[in-house]
């Protein structure tokens, strides 16, 4: 059997929840609930952008690396035997990021940092931006995982046609007044990079005044809805399949016609 059939499936949970303002031992524990509901088991699970805290500027809630919340990441891969994805305030070396993690069942883990702070909530006055783009190899996959606002900015999320990646990943606290803009780009990321995507947002309102209405979405590489979780609390393993991937991208071949941008 080839490596492509042998890795043809990837099953990921999406955990769309309200969040707990500015409470990891809350969040946590709700989150560990909500991951041992799952009716089935998954590849990859994807948290909301901040998961621990929601979208906060108060640095207070910042950890080291390998602290509280890196930890039961750890832990969470561990038991579940997933790949386990989202982002958190980190201080590391005197400055604070907004930083993605991607937690492997044996406790290895990558990580990025936001690249595109969201100068509109003065995120970049207390955050510094990330200069690099991650693709993880994991399970003869290779997946791209980008943080919230990322998704307004096409040539950070584009796809390269040598060495494409399969999937691509969007963790955020995206506010319901623009949830219009939040169902097109995710499309949009999938048609241009024919990619699939997946896209979770967090849902409630949080001391800000600001509504978050999820509609955490899988999409395939034509950007059609594989499954939407809309504006309930939810999770959803969806299987994505790398073969009609293939085959779509050798029958129709529109990456090798994209422009060579030069990214950091």
């Amino acid at each position: 059997m080839s490596a492509l059939l042998q890795n043809d499936t990837l099953s990921v949970a999406l955990i769309q929840t309200d969040l707990f303002w500015e409470d990891t031992t809350a969040n946590l524990a709700s989150l560990e609930e909500k991951i041992a509901m799952l009716s089935e088991k998954a590849d990859v699970i994807v948290l909301p952008e901040m998961f621990n805290s929601g979208f906060t500027m108060n640095t207070a809630v910042a950890e080291p690396l390998n602290f509280t919340t890196t930890r039961w990441m750890k832990q969470i891969a561990a038991q579940t035997q997933a790949l386990l994805i989202g982002s958190f305030a980190v201080k590391d070396e005197g400055k604070f990021y907004n930083r993605l993690l991607c937690v492997q069942p044996d406790g290895s883990y990558l990580y990025n940092d936001k690249r595109h702070l969201f100068t509109f909530g003065k995120e970049d006055q207390t955050y510094t931006p990330g200069n690099a783009k991650l693709i993880i190899d994991y399970k003869g996959w290779k997946i791209c995982p980008l943080v919230c606002y990322d998704l307004r900015f096409p040539v950070w999320s584009r796809n390269v046609a040598a060495d494409p990646y399969d999937l691509l990943i969007y963790v955020a606290n995206w506010p319901a007044k623009r949830a219009h803009a939040w169902n097109t780009l995710l499309k949009a990321r999938a048609i241009e990079n024919q990619s699939y995507v997946v896209g979770v947002n967090r849902i409630g309102v949080d001391p800000n005044g600001l509504t978050y209405q999820g509609d955490s979405v899988a999409l395939d590489y034509l950007g059609e809805p594989l499954h939407m979780l809309q504006s309930a609390e939810a999770e959803k393993v969806v299987t994505f399949r790398k073969g009609e991937l293939v085959s779509y991208r050798n029958a129709f071949p529109a990456l090798a016609d994209a422009d060579a941008f030069q990214l950091i």
